[in-house]
């Protein structure tokens, strides 16, 4: 993945202090791999706007903290998922939580609206509303490609491995960009050899 020394310490702060934030739903190895995603996304869409994109990304899903770990599971994935109670939870806590950090860390007003409208709706919505939506829409799903991100969420979903993986496939078409798709593929042929899915 991308080396952080591109933005030295830059969003170091924000880390810091949503940190807490991050030990609910596994949201401290999600996040992570997908700050990296989303810095690799930058790369291929230089119109969009670096710290808006790289700071919704790092906040997107601190929401969850302030839900109980049963609900999640039973709720943010069952049936309807992405319409159930939870997510829509999550995402107005997201906003809520996310202008705390950002305010704390001192970013701008303008900043940190921005910030609460990609996160607000950001896995309900069913369009994204600018290209930085797009990525940051991206590089949430992208981590599940990876072969962390396959150990993790098949037991979410009461999957195996391939099986999960066999759901990837599906959804490469709800990517939302051309080079994220791309990164997928790439990824998913990678954690179909390193779990040997062919075979097990």
């Amino acid at each position: 993945m991308l080396d952080r020394s591109d933005v030295g310490n830059r969003y170091d702060e924000v880390w810091r202090i949503s940190e807490p934030y991050m030990r609910a739903r596994k949201n401290d190895v999600h996040i992570p791999l997908s700050y990296a995603y989303a810095r690799k996304l930058l790369v291929h869409y230089p119109d969009a706007d670096e710290d808006i994109v790289s700071l919704a990304i790092i906040l997107h899903d601190i929401g969850w903290y302030a839900i109980d770990m049963k609900d999640i599971i039973e709720k943010g994935f069952g049936p309807n998922m992405m319409q159930s109670d939870v997510r829509f939870l999550h995402e107005s806590e997201g906003v809520r939580m996310s202008r705390e950090v950002l305010e704390q860390a001192d970013w701008p007003e303008s900043v940190i609206v921005a910030v609460g409208e990609i996160i607000d709706g950001h896995d309900t919505r069913p369009y994204p509303r600018s290209l930085n939506d797009r990525i940051v829409r991206d590089a949430d799903k992208l981590w599940r490609y990876t072969t962390t991100g396959v150990a993790v969420a098949c037991d979410w979903f009461k999957m195996t491995p391939r099986q999960y993986a066999s759901r990837l496939t599906n959804q490469l078409a709800v990517l939302e960009t051309e080079a994220g798709r791309l990164m997928a593929e790439e990824a998913l042929g990678e954690t179909r050899a390193a779990l040997m899915l062919d075979l097990i």
